[in-house]
């Protein structure tokens, strides 16, 4: 059955509201709402909050994390700060392995590409593609899962440094064209990284909802669709899909894609052309050093992106290039698409193939929407608008498109959020089909299972009658349209069918089902037993003449409806009798990582996040050293000088030593280490500290002291002087007052002038802690007796009252003044509350 996510958007755009509406509300809004873009090159992190959907910045306060990995000897460095080792570090510094998830290390498209990577790749023990690095001084093979958990990681932690919670539920993009292999490899990944992932997300589709959801004057239900074609170029990848927007909901048509042509297509043929012009100009062999081909790569990125900019000659020139050889030269746009003439003409293709498969016209579509990084060179732009013959729309950012897409599907899947009716319906990419042995047929048996552009997700249920366990094969049922070496997907051994008590075939019913992450799967299987009634009668309908071993029904839809079409031949026939065994189900899936090694897997990946968490706090404690020695080396010269006694020499030679130190055996220490000599330089530099600080805090702590003195004298001289404001006072208490005022002077006067008797370098006489217990405790003793109120003696007003008493009569004096003043109040009291309940609800 067709599955639909639904969502919710506020007509005023503002698309999130905190779902507080159930008992566990608190517990909800907990839970994180947010959408990964894993890019080939680059990745974005989308969070959902109430004001709507956010892209969230790293570290760096960049909104784009580079997808590189780097290994080093004591950690690993993820994203921004990778991505600065890939000139130094780039043997162990990994880039690109998107394009490695679910494939074998000796697939032809890996050992294609493998010649032009600077890291090296290896197999894992299952022939997959691993990646082969230093790590803590050893070689390691690591799984394209690890290496794109760790990214997945790096990319969690940004978003809960944003969201300041746990993040674990969320929805992750993949290319539309990824396969089932690499579908489950990205999966396993994101559990590596202590993930859930609610939905593996084709890229086109993430855009489409991105566009869709925010457009307040789509067509009604009932109403033709609005057609709009969906053009995305990334860095490593091109795809093309074709949306029918209604108002909430839309449906995918098509899609089509070329996965060898991208961004990096493009730097490849600038690469190229660099090199073969180096070595004619400065006789350079720039592939023979991978150091000088990553630095080529970088300027021609830059390059490239300028002449998107520019028609210009534009210059490249790189600084001791190789051989300490300063290199030069200058391209403009014209030369450049003269270059990619093959790549550009590979354009269209998609956009033919999506029109026909949708068997749309161009006057049909009611808009082109571009977004990827790629998608903004001039040529690929001019070549898109001209097919459609229209201008193209570019309302959506190009880069973070796609993330927010992901982080609105979060937000639909989630129950942390209420939002307006939308349903999502994707498509299957490849057409898929199953096989098994006919006995009946004396061979192999197929059934087109779902055809290409198939709605998503979906269920199909198939009827078998066998007599023992048989073997289901899902495999793509055309090779030459995917981007992928093996069509199979993989084997399912329905186990335990046995034949019915007679010896006739059992029906067996099998339920296959392509779910929201794009993956097939045999979900269930049951065994249908029929029990005969005492007066014999043939329970079967006139499917049971069909050959054994074949497929005889194919039913669609939910089983619930399918029950209800099973109910009308039941009623016929009330005598027969069926009971339902659900069966086991074998699953064989082709590089597949079992439940031992992803366990393995998401253990290391614990252990390495501890360690860079070690080895981030070593090398805070030996910054923490290095930003002592420097900061007080400069203090020891200038603000703390008049306060360092004669050792000052000694210590500027320790703070020199400690420095050498650091950059020779202090260099690789624990942490431990560190803080020791961090606390033994302290003890020398921490009491000329605290006196430069004492000696600037301290005229302020004895002006508020002095201050508080003359406030009481000044009160004390107005009591002596009959002053009406304080004749209430008693002697005695004025008297006691008086003696902590003086004594209180003569403590500060005396301090002040044995401290300023004394020497900066030797600690003070006094405090500035002292001299604030010293002003509390004035206050405490003074300020109860002086600010004690005026006894309100008024005669004249109380008379009033009285003489009222009588003339007015006691029960209203008694009842009518209090009790509408209470009821009053009560009401005033239960209207706030009432009030304020819905606030804190929503809060």
């Amino acid at each position: 059955s067709k599955t639909a996510f639904h969502c919710v958007v506020d007509d005023d755009f503002s698309l999130f509201l905190p779902c507080v509406d159930n008992v566990d509300a608190r517990q909800t809004l907990k839970m994180s709402v947010v959408g990964f873009d894993l890019g080939f090159q680059s990745c974005y992190v989308a969070v959902a909050r109430a004001g709507g959907i956010e892209t969230v910045a790293n570290e760096y306060s960049d909104r784009c994390t580079p997808s590189f990995v780097s290994f080093g000897p004591s950690n690993r460095s993820i994203g921004a700060a990778a991505k600065s080792q890939v000139v130094t570090n780039y043997k162990n510094t990994v880039q690109g392995f998107k394009r490695f998830h679910g494939r074998a290390c000796a697939d032809p498209y890996v050992q294609s590409v493998k010649s032009n990577l600077v890291y090296d790749l290896a197999p894992m023990p299952t022939g997959a593609t691993g990646i082969k690095v230093m790590y803590m001084d050893e070689e390691r093979v690591f799984s394209i899962e690890q290496v794109t958990g760790m990214l997945l990681t790096k990319l969690k932690e940004t978003a809960e440094s944003a969201l300041k919670k746990p993040v674990v539920d969320c929805v992750i993009s993949v290319p539309s064209y990824f396969t089932d292999s690499e579908r489950r490899s990205v999966i396993d990944a994101a559990q590596i990284a202590g993930l859930n992932c609610l939905r593996l997300m084709n890229e086109t589709t993430a855009v489409t909802l991105a566009y869709g959801i925010y457009k307040q004057d789509l067509p009604a239900p009932e109403e033709k669709p609005r057609i709009v074609v969906f053009v995305d170029l990334g860095h490593s990848g091109y795809q093309v899909s074709v949306c029918a927007f209604n108002k909430g909901k839309l449906k995918i048509l098509a899609t089509a894609f070329d996965s060898e042509l991208g961004g990096k297509d493009f730097d490849d043929i600038l690469v190229k052309h660099f090199c073969e012009e180096f070595s004619q100009k400065y006789k350079l062999d720039v592939k023979s050093k991978p150091r000088a081909l990553v630095r080529l790569n970088q300027e021609c990125e830059k390059l490239k992106k300028l002449m998107s900019a520019n028609s210009s000659d534009l210059p490249l020139n790189i600084e001791c290039f190789m051989n300490d050889i300063d290199v030069s030269s200058k391209l403009n746009r014209g030369q450049f698409e003269e270059m990619c003439a093959e790549l550009l003409a590979k354009v269209e293709g998609p956009l033919c193939s999506v029109m026909e498969q949708a068997k749309l016209k161009k006057e049909d579509i009611y808009a082109v929407e571009i977004v990827g990084g790629a998608s903004r060179i001039p040529a690929i732009k001019e070549r898109i608008s001209k097919f459609f013959g229209k201008e193209l729309s570019t309302t959506l950012n190009a880069d973070e498109a796609v993330a927010r897409g992901c982080a609105l599907q979060c937000a639909i899947l989630s129950p942390a959020f209420k939002v307006r009716e939308f349903s999502i319906t994707d498509v299957v990419p490849y057409s898929i089909s199953l096989k098994w042995n006919s006995a009946a047929e004396e061979g192999l048996s197929d059934c087109e299972v779902f055809p290409k552009n198939h709605a998503a997700p979906f269920s199909k249920v198939l009827t078998f009658y066998r007599k023992e366990p048989f073997t289901l094969e899902a495999y793509y049922n055309n090779p030459k349209e995917l981007p992928y070496p093996t069509a199979s997907i993989g084997q399912f051994l329905i186990q335990n069918v046995s034949p019915q008590p007679s010896g006739e075939s059992a029906k067996v019913k099998v339920k296959v089902r392509v779910n929201v992450h794009g993956v097939f799967s045999v979900s269930g299987a049951s065994l249908v037993e029929i029990i005969k009634t005492p007066e014999g009668e043939e329970p079967m309908e006139t499917e049971q003449t069909v050959k054994e071993d074949e497929v005889c029904s194919l039913l669609t839809g939910d089983p619930k409806q399918e029950k209800k079409n099973d109910q009308p031949p039941q009623a016929k026939k009330p005598k027969v009798k069926t009971k339902t065994v659900e069966l086991p189900i074998e699953c064989n899936l082709h590089w597949q990582l079992s439940s031992e090694v992803l366990n393995m897997f998401v253990e290391n990946e614990g252990k390495m996040i501890m360690q860079d968490k070690l080895e981030k706090e070593r090398n805070d404690a030996k910054n923490n050293v290095e930003e002592y020695v420097y900061d007080m080396r400069d203090k020891l010269h200038g603000v703390l000088e008049k306060f360092v006694n004669e050792d000052r020499d000694s210590f500027s030679l320790k703070l020199e030593d400690t420095e050498n130190w650091l950059y020779e055996d202090g260099e690789d220490q624990q942490k431990q280490v560190y803080i020791d000599k961090l606390a033994e330089l302290k003890k020398i530099g921490q009491p000329i500290h605290d006196r430069y600080i004492e000696a600037e805090e301290r005229p302020n702590a004895f002006e508020e002291l002095g201050r508080q003195i003359q406030m009481y004298m000044k009160i004390i001289e107005a009591y002596k002087a009959k002053d009406e404001q304080y004749d209430h006072l008693d002697e005695l208490e004025v008297t006691k007052v008086n003696k902590h005022v003086n004594d209180a002077m003569a403590w500060m006067n005396g301090k002040m002038n044995q401290q300023n008797s004394q020497d900066l370098t030797v600690d003070p006489v006094v405090k500035v802690v002292e001299i604030k217990a010293k002003t509390k405790e004035l206050y405490s003793a003074c300020n109860p007796i002086l600010s004690k109120p005026k006894p309100k003696v008024e005669p004249p007003k109380e008379e009033k009252p009285t003489e009222n008493g009588p003339v007015n009569g006691p029960e209203p004096t008694e009842s009518q003044p209090c009790n509408p003043d209470k009821a009053t109040s009560a009401g005033t009291e239960q209207e706030t509350v009432e009030n304020k309940l819905p606030e804190m609800d929503i809060d």
